[in-house]
């Protein structure tokens, strides 16, 4: 048993850390929470309603940016979030993709695929996935990863201000500064 007995409710607007060491538990609760994988016992709601991958409610709920991300290998960068946007019901789809690659620091780089971006500028792409839709929750496997220090303090500031403006946030990370700087709430896995 990876997690044993986790009981915890986010509200609108909090941001929830999970710490704890590899192997503790933190991805396969983010799973768990997402509904990617199913509890052995109990249940997971969110605003009152069961969670689960497959179901549309759930989908446009929670965004989640887990270790394996995937992007459609034939579209840009760029398509390939306002295609995201498009679906999600955005407003002004295209200028939405350019603002968040913007954001990410990849406005040079709507126009390449993913397969021949680096890791980090993928893991980049990964992070504007999931904003560049509205959501509700947002489920975060260390997000931090391969961002330098610059992008570590935006990536905080960025949670921050959707925590501000509502949204709630679960995320794992080792990065001490980062949870300091947007946790509302830790919870440390043995």
């Amino acid at each position: 048993m990876v997690v044993d007995t986790v009981d915890l409710e986010v509200a609108p607007g909090e941001v929830l850390v999970l710490a704890g060491s590899n192997g503790s538990g933190k991805t396969t609760l983010l799973r768990v929470l997402a509904g990617v994988l199913d509890p052995d016992a109990g249940s997971v709601t969110w605003r009152d309603r069961a969670v689960d991958e497959s179901d549309p409610w759930t989908r446009r709920e929670v965004a989640v940016l887990l270790d394996d991300v995937g992007t459609f290998p034939d579209l840009a960068a760029r398509e390939h979030l306002e295609l995201l946007a498009r679906a999600f019901g955005v407003e002004q789809p295209a200028e939405r993709a350019d603002a968040v690659l913007d954001e990410v620091g990849l406005g040079s780089r709507g126009g390449q695929l993913p397969l021949t971006m680096s890791s980090g500028q993928r893991h980049r792409l990964a992070l504007a996935s999931v904003l560049v839709r509205p959501a509700g929750l947002l489920l975060l496997d260390e997000p931090e990863q391969r961002l330098d220090a610059a992008g570590r303090q935006w990536l905080g500031e960025r949670l921050r201000s959707l925590a501000d403006a509502g949204t709630s946030v679960v995320l794992a990370s080792h990065d001490r500064e980062l949870t300091d700087h947007v946790a509302d709430l830790v919870l440390e896995l043995a």
